[in-house]
């Protein structure tokens, strides 16, 4: 793909969602001018542009943001850990699939073949509906950072650090550990951050990424928290993902759950977003949303292991809670209304994680734990990222409420269109400038190579 410098663009909607005194307002039959990589106008009467899109039904939203994604590991443990598959005593597949696997794979791709992977899984993100994407992902495959300039996307790329990167469980779940990653990961992120980070006019950032708490100990947490506040980007980790981390950071740090020690070492504030907290307790809860902490809830991954994460259960506690996909099926509008029908059957209750909500999880919820006001909100002034929802499909007809049928009807199928900084990247529900196919086709057979692998049969076995 090769893109240019964005120039004007009017797209009229249907629906186009805009706030009014900091509630959600949905507009009927307005326009929406972009010019270079700002939102220039919306208005009732057609603007002139360059590209003029007047399709009648669509539903403009703000670039939905997906804050907690994994294209490289998740697309490794793909059609091979539902159902129950490759889990040793029903436990997690952390420790036991994706780190062991990725780290190997890693070593036997090439950079052709780890560009292929990150190619797939940026145009998954993109025809998911996603305009920004947050990346945690292992150091070893900075083609991440190259597909997303190519393809782009808003990618902040968190490539993980650890205290040690060869973490392995046994049959029994019990985790042991070798070597002492810390210093190297920290400074191969340094070299990141000052190779990529404001790439394209800022579209290219970083974001700290120690991997967990059970795998990052007090000194690199700290390290890495306090380089990350020098910088000013945003810190991301997994936090209480399962009972497992619970049981060690408790057996590790006088009875500390995963909060309590982030709390502990200073690293549990605004500018943390923490993936999963499953097992968090209320109290930690309330701990995090004291400190202005963000849950990133990512509920498809757990359900496929039959393990409820609600997102209304952290909400209701005063956590800033967003929704990403973690890499499973990388489809946010699908993702969003799992997240309502998780939350409506743990609660017992039909009223909790509505649509406005769930709508501002993935726009302006997601845009304030990243600190870019710029960004979740069609307003004048604001940057040019744009989702665009064809309503027009008859599962979403009649209409009523564009809101509701978004949340509980529409899924990745409804995504017509995804511009960011003013650039239309999908439009029709096609990649623009990029030969599907062949990004899927190389991507898949960059992966069966890991596939083929007797360490991955034995891992996908059990």
């Amino acid at each position: 793909m090769s893109l240019t410098e964005p120039g004007t663009t009017a797209i009229f909607g249907s629906y186009v969602l805009t706030e009014q005194d900091g509630e959600q307002t949905v507009l009927r039959d307005h326009w929406v001018l972009t010019e270079g990589r700002r939102i220039a106008a919306i208005t009732t009467t057609r603007p002139r542009a360059d590209i003029v899109l007047d399709k009648p039904g669509y539903f403009l939203l703000p670039g939905l943001m997906n804050l907690h994604n994994h294209c490289f590991s998740e697309a490794v443990a793909r059609t091979h850990t539902e159902d129950g598959a490759g889990r040793k005593n029903n436990a997690s597949i952390v420790y036991t699939v994706l780190l062991p696997l990725t780290k190997r794979g890693i070593e036997i791709l090439s950079p052709e073949e780890r560009m292929a992977v990150a190619r797939l899984g940026i145009l998954q993100l993109l025809k998911g509906g996603a305009a920004t994407v947050m990346e945690p992902f292992r150091n070893g495959i900075p083609e991440m950072f190259d597909a997303a300039l190519e393809m782009g996307i808003r990618f902040y790329g968190a490539p993980y650090l650890f205290s040690t990167g060869d973490a392995r469980a046994d049959a029994s779940g019990q985790v042991t550990y070798a070597g002492n990653d810390g210093e190297a990961d920290l400074t191969a992120w340094n070299a990141l951050h000052a190779r990529w980070e404001g790439q394209d006019q800022g579209r290219i950032r970083l974001a700290m990424s120690p991997h967990a708490t059970d795998t990052c100990g007090p000194d690199l947490l700290r390290a890495a928290t306090a380089r990350a506040r020098a910088l000013g980007v945003p810190v991301t980790t997994h936090l209480a993902q399962s009972a497992e981390e619970v049981r060690t950071i408790g057996g590790r740090y006088d009875g500390r759950t995963p909060a309590e020690y982030l709390d502990w070492l200073g690293v549990l504030g605004p500018d943390l977003l923490a993936a999963h907290c499953i097992a968090s307790t209320d109290g930690d809860l309330r701990l995090m949303a004291a400190r202005g902490a963000t849950v990133l809830n990512c509920p498809r991954v757990f359900a496929r292991a039959g393990t409820t994460a609600s997102y209304a259960r952290f909400a209701e506690h005063g956590v800033r809670t967003v929704i990403g996909t973690d890499g499973y099926n990388m489809d946010l509008l699908g993702e969003v209304n799992a997240a309502a029908i998780i939350s409506k059957i743990d609660a017992g209750r039909p009223d909790v994680a509505n649509a406005p909500q769930l709508i501002g999880a993935v726009t302006r919820d997601a845009a304030a734990a990243i600190g870019r006001g710029d960004l979740g909100a069609i307003r004048p002034g604001a940057t040019a990222d744009l989702t665009l929802v064809d309503l027009t499909h008859p599962h979403l007809q009649p209409l009523f409420d564009p809101c509701r049928a978004v949340v509980w009807l529409a899924n990745r199928a409804n995504i017509d269109g995804v511009m960011v900084d003013g650039r239309l990247l999908l439009h029709g529900g096609q990649l623009l400038g990029g030969n599907e196919h062949a990004i899927t086709a190389d991507g898949a057979a960059a992966i069966q190579k890991i596939w083929d692998l007797p360490e991955a049969r034995a891992a996908f076995a059990g």
